[in-house]
């Protein structure tokens, strides 16, 4: 596999990528997005030095990645660069495209440990304010049916700590109104369920019962609960679009974003009482260590509020 390959033939091999991996692997949009942006900029990158994009050496990927650095990229986005790169090699190995797994023996680099970014009780209340049945004053607001669909997705985005891609994917015959949980499919299409408090029950079942009818009226049915106007899929894209605009509305932070809202879910759980095992099944975690590092998040707000209280903070 020493011949060159053109940008026409590598563009090929990542659609190929790309779509084995969201076939066996059950990857997300989002993931397939980030694939396909990562290993078009490697095959700019190796254009640019006259290097063979299916047949580089490990020292050439890690000049590949120390431009990146260089470049001041953040470590966590060049460790994302590795790990698509990882992937990538293993399969145009297995598929033959490429003789061996190059990326195999690189390190990733270490990254600053950051605590994940909640959003403040005053803010939250203020983001479930927007679309609410009731504006400020007590008075009934007038709702279209994407205000009251909105609605019902960030109560249940903060009530039960799921990611957007299983919210977007999440079907009518998987929400139980008796139970009050919803059945969602994570990473790796692990099913769990998730129990949902009563006040994010009652938007969706308003959602569902009024507003979603309306979405679809004139439009094909759809198996799926969050619908957009056009009675399609309610898309990662558009939810995220959404959550934006809500954020300029409530006159908050715009750097907030809906994974956030999981965020906020977990550590104000674990604040109220919950056990870390709860909490992991809950996120769907696969390790508790990941689900570790909301008692770190919940410990720093503890030590603002001391030093914020005692007398000789």
């Amino acid at each position: 596999m020493a011949e060159e390959i053109h940008n026409d033939a590598f563009e090929l091999l990542i659609g190929q990528f790309c779509s084995d991996m969201k076939t066996e692997r059950n990857a997300s949009e989002h993931t397939i997005r980030n694939y396909a942006l990562d290993l078009r900029d490697y095959m700019r990158w190796a254009g640019r030095t006259s290097i063979q994009a299916l047949n580089p050496s490990h020292r050439q990927l890690r000049r590949y990645l120390a431009e990146l650095d260089q470049a001041r990229y953040a470590r966590s986005t060049i460790n994302r660069r590795l790990s698509t790169l990882r992937s990538f090699f293993a399969w145009a190995t297995i598929a033959g495209h490429a003789q061996h797994n190059p990326a195999d023996v690189l390190m990733s680099l270490k990254e600053d440990k950051t605590l994940p970014h909640r959003i403040s009780q005053n803010d939250m209340r203020r983001i479930l304010s927007v679309y609410a049945p009731f504006n400020d004053a007590g008075e009934i607001r007038q709702r279209s049916a994407s205000d009251i669909r909105n609605q019902a997705i960030l109560e249940l985005l903060y009530a039960s700590g799921t990611r957007i891609s299983e919210l977007s994917n999440l079907r009518l015959v998987s929400v139980d109104y008796e139970s009050n949980t919803i059945r969602v499919f994570g990473k790796g299409s692990k099913e769990r369920i998730i129990p949902v408090h009563a006040l994010a029950m009652e938007s969706m079942k308003l959602y569902q019962t009024k507003a979603r009818p309306e979405l679809l009226e004139g439009k094909p049915a759809s198996e799926f609960f969050f619908v957009s106007t056009r009675g399609k899929q309610m898309s990662t894209d558009s939810i995220r679009k959404m959550f934006h605009a809500t954020l300029l509305k409530a006159g908050i932070d715009t750097n907030y974003t809906p994974h956030d809202m999981r965020h906020t879910f977990a550590s104000d759980v674990l604040e109220g009482g919950a056990d870390l095992r709860s909490v992991q099944e809950m996120l769907g975690h696969s390790s508790l260590s990941t689900t570790q590092i909301y008692t770190h998040l919940s410990a720093e707000r503890l030590k603002t509020v001391h030093r914020q209280s005692h007398p000789r903070g």
